[in-house]
């Protein structure tokens, strides 16, 4: 089983990882980080194929896939 670990205080809600997961486990959250930006936020770890498109993505490097 793959897990998606998003560092909240590294990421800048761009929402690139959003568009480019294929099950859709990704949101905003709804909360803001410690720079003031509403992160990004794995809503179903359980889902996840670890296809690693949301790091690969990520232009803050502020997500891990782990399988």
């Amino acid at each position: 089983m793959a897990k998606i670990d998003i560092n909240r205080d590294r990421c800048k809600g761009c929402g690139f990882c959003i568009e480019a997961c294929p099950k859709d486990l990704i949101r905003i959250d709804k909360e803001l980080n410690i720079q003031g930006y509403f992160p990004a936020m794995i809503e179903d770890n359980d889902n996840c194929t670890g296809c690693t498109l949301c790091a690969e993505v990520c232009p803050d490097v502020a997500i891990e896939v782990y399988k």
